[in-house]
């Protein structure tokens, strides 16, 4: 018998994704103050994996707190080039920075899940995209923002790859679900190995 799970995080794409799989999902998001949680792990020089784990745990086992009886998933994603970690742009001039920054580099995507069953984290995996992005224009980029800033501001490094961020990139490595905040794959072969659904 398949249980509901209770998807700890506000992101739409997160539930559409596990809705869109078959999953049976209820959101209940939870409180982090992520920026002061990222302070402090990366003042004693935690690395963007071990952030976005942490992150990932810290919401599931709020959520759990609240809702012990219940299967939990809490997700992070963190954008880091080299041990430098991202946030989502405040402003059109942020953006623009972040993807100077990132222009003719290589970056990486980390997504991360902790599932909780009964108040105790049973399961976690720590997904990795690399993503290769074009010496682009300062004429285009300028166009770019100006066309998108509602959308990517909402984006850590000021894309989205299912929309006109695509054009950002020469390549791409590593699973499609994983940019977009989920590994999902990896979370349905557990959740189908424990029973948790159907197989």
């Amino acid at each position: 018998m398949s249980r509901p799970i209770v998807l700890a995080s506000s992101s739409e794409i997160r539930a559409r994704l596990m809705r869109s799989a078959g999953l049976d999902i209820r959101v209940q998001p939870a409180r982090v103050d992520e920026d002061s949680v990222k302070a402090a792990l990366m003042a004693e020089g935690a690395t963007p994996r071990d952030l976005a784990d942490t992150l990932a745990e810290m919401k599931a086992r709020k959520t759990a707190d609240r809702m012990p009886d219940d299967l939990v998933l809490g997700c992070d994603q963190v954008l880091a080039l080299g041990r430098h970690v991202f946030s989502k742009p405040g402003t059109p001039a942020e953006a623009a920075d972040q993807l100077r920054a990132l222009r003719g580099q290589s970056h990486q995507l980390l997504s991360a899940i902790v599932l909780y069953d009964r108040g105790e984290p049973v399961w976690r995996h720590v997904g990795t995209v690399r993503l290769t992005m074009r010496d682009f224009s300062e004429d285009w980029l300028a166009a770019y923002i100006d066309r998108n800033w509602e959308s990517i501001r909402h984006s850590v490094g000021g894309y989205k790859l299912e929309e006109e961020g695509i054009r950002l990139f020469t390549s791409i490595e590593g699973d499609y679900f994983t940019v977009l905040g989920l590994p999902l794959l990896p979370l349905l072969a557990y959740l189908g190995q424990r029973g948790f659904i159907e197989t």
